[in-house]
């Protein structure tokens, strides 16, 4: 495979070249010809990825590409540096200490504030739930004197009924000897 071909490859395979552009961002110039013409594919190696060569045919080239563990040259140890704390003044921590008062005051009254409203509306429930039941009474017992009307009325309109009837009876009983 020649110069040309391989580079002419290289942008038909936007994957191997995307990468190996990535991780180089220069290409290398190391290009080795192992016979006459013929582009060594492992142009790619690098030391945390190598790009090998498996089948070359008509159709189209196959390609394995290697990741290694990343190696650390030289002694590159990572130790995090923690800035130092500085000492908080004394006025500090009385502003903090008051805020923090501030904060918890204002907390609870909020707290007395959500309870209060709360005994409000359970209040306002009571008071509704009596007004209901009243007026339940009120309505049974109105209803209840009604009944007990129309019965006495009806009762009344019975005993007269009888007592009449009874009077033609001893009308009756006086005419017939």
């Amino acid at each position: 495979m020649t110069l040309a071909a391989y580079k002419e490859k290289m942008r038909e395979l936007p994957l191997v070249s995307l990468f190996c552009s990535c991780i180089l961002p220069k290409p290398q110039e190391k290009i080795t010809k192992t016979k006459e013409g013929v582009v060594d594919l492992n142009l790619c190696i690098i030391k945390d990825m190598e790009v090998i060569e498996l089948n070359k045919r008509a159709s189209g080239q196959a390609f394995e590409v290697i990741l290694r563990p990343p190696s650390f040259e030289g002694n590159h140890d990572f130790q995090p540096t923690i800035p130092p704390r500085r000492d908080p003044s004394l006025e500090e921590i009385q502003k903090k200490l008051e805020a923090a008062e501030n904060r918890r005051k204002c907390q609870e009254a909020e707290r007395l504030k959500q309870l209060a409203e709360k005994r409000e509306h359970e209040r306002e429930v009571a008071q509704k739930a009596i007004e209901e039941h009243n007026n339940k009474i009120k309505m049974a017992r109105e209803r209840l004197e009604q009944k007990m009307e129309a019965k006495k009325e009806k009762r009344d309109a019975h005993i007269a009924a009888m007592l009449g009837r009874l009077q033609e009876k001893d009308k009756h009983a006086e005419e017939v000897p």
